[in-house]
């Protein structure tokens, strides 16, 4: 048995065409040569998505359509040498088209392998946007009216360095291995015949002249090698040399020393329009600066510019293995929208501290209430950027200093009124 296969047994129908793919993908990767452990198979939704035990690689299974997605996040981290692969049916290929168009016109180092059985096996046998026309499928028992898209026109032409279309029959490893051994996007479309629900609606039909009636060409596309997209380098040189279409940002430099031990978990919440996203950045960017690890996330409702905005930060001494907040350290209220949007969660404090615009009513809670005026001095649009120097001074949790670097480092630049802020820390430091 190939190592890199967990047993031999395949999870496919007798007949299905998915068994030819796993075998030739599985031949491909021991021509190419790699270690299981510097291979990562991501999956989408579909018949073909259960295969994941059985491969001894490095799994991710995705949600539906979002598997290119996935993957090309991961092969944009890792540095030279590892292999992304994309297992996606036809359903998922149409669903996620955008995610394939994109990661084609950026050439990410993948290989997007497409099981075109060219239907919905796993639903029922619904028709997809790659279901040739005239082909019968659950619902459509006349057979298609449209015309399928021609993924691997639409991928090549997006900027892929590599597609192809294959019939689902027997060993087609060599194809797939030329799409692994690209050095950018690749893409292979394997055409198949449902042995279920695309048998059953088609009696009769061969899979050979059903491709040449609809029209789909077989072979095999390529440009010469250009730059493959990858993240910029790090200072240990991971995780690859810098690709093209990145934004430049600057890296942040550790400055400044935090007193902060362990985690703690912060939320900001006012009024959209009052820059509370923009003042949780500048945070993230200031306990960078103190050498602290920081995860953050923004909610506000789809109107943007009006109701609530609240952010959530955790900083953290230590590595953040889950960006989640359970119940806050700190909870910053500035304005009465910030006050309704996090009320349930302020009434379920048991501990922490809970800074307050002094002109809102008090809330019932189990935290510690401190009643501040971030309006007054700041003003609506600076309420809270203020709010968090004050929190900072009381505190001790980081410098003032690495807050007013931050905040002259980023869009505001010398906007903000840095007079206002506190001029010492004056805090424990949690």
């Amino acid at each position: 048995m190939s190592a890199f296969l967990t047993r031999p047994d395949l999870p496919f129908c007798k007949g299905c065409g998915h068994h030819f793919v796993v075998r030739s993908t599985v031949k491909a990767l021991e021509i190419l040569g790699v270690d299981p452990l510097d291979v990562i198979l991501v999956t989408d939704i579909g018949c073909h998505g259960i295969v994941d035990g059985h491969f001894a690689t490095h799994t991710v299974h995705g949600l539906h359509g979002r598997a290119v997605a996935l993957a090309a996040g991961i092969a944009m981290g890792l540095p030279p040498g590892k292999k992304v692969i994309v297992y996606v049916g036809d359903g998922g290929a149409t669903i996620g088209l955008q995610h394939i168009l994109e990661a084609a016109r950026m050439n990410v180092d993948l290989t997007v392998v497409v099981h075109n059985n060219m239907l919905y096996g796993m639903t029922g046998g619904q028709p997809s946007g790659l279901t040739p026309r005239g082909f019968r499928t659950a619902i459509t028992p006349q057979g298609v009216r449209l015309p399928p898209h021609d993924l691997c026109q639409l991928a090549f032409d997006a900027g892929a360095s590599f597609v192809a279309r294959v019939l689902g029959q027997g060993d087609f490893s060599e194809v797939l291995h030329r799409a692994m051994r690209t050095e950018g996007f690749a893409l292979v479309e394997v055409l198949e015949l449902c042995v279920e629900y695309g048998v059953k609606w088609n009696p009769g039909l061969r899979l050979k002249a059903l491709v040449e009636e609809a029209g789909l060409a077989l072979g095999a596309w390529e440009r010469p090698p250009r730059p493959v997209f990858r993240l910029p380098e790090a200072a240990d040189g991971s995780p690859g040399p810098r690709g093209p279409g990145l934004l430049d940002l600057p890296p942040v430099e550790t400055k400044f020393h935090s007193t902060l031990r362990g985690r703690w978990a912060l939320v900001l919440s006012g009024s959209a329009g009052e820059g509370v996203q923009q003042a949780a950045m500048i945070l993230a960017r200031a306990a960078m600066a103190a050498g602290l690890h920081v995860a953050r996330r923004g909610s506000y409702p789809v109107t943007v510019g009006v109701g609530f905005s609240t952010a959530e930060l955790i900083l953290s001494a230590d590595p953040i293995l889950y960006p989640g907040v359970q119940e806050p350290d700190a909870v910053v209220i500035t304005s009465e929208d910030g006050l309704s949007h996090q009320q349930d969660r302020i009434r379920g404090m048991r501990r922490g501290i809970l800074w307050l615009e002094a002109s809102l009513p008090v809330p019932e809670t189990g935290a510690e209430v401190r009643l501040r005026r971030f309006r007054e001095p700041a003003g609506a649009r600076y309420a809270a950027l203020y709010a968090l120097g004050v929190v900072l001074q009381e505190t001790g949790i980081l410098p003032l200093e690495a807050l007013q670097e931050a905040i002259r480092e980023s869009p505001l630049g010398s906007q903000f009124p840095l007079h206002l802020l506190p001029r010492e820390n004056g805090g424990s430091g949690g």
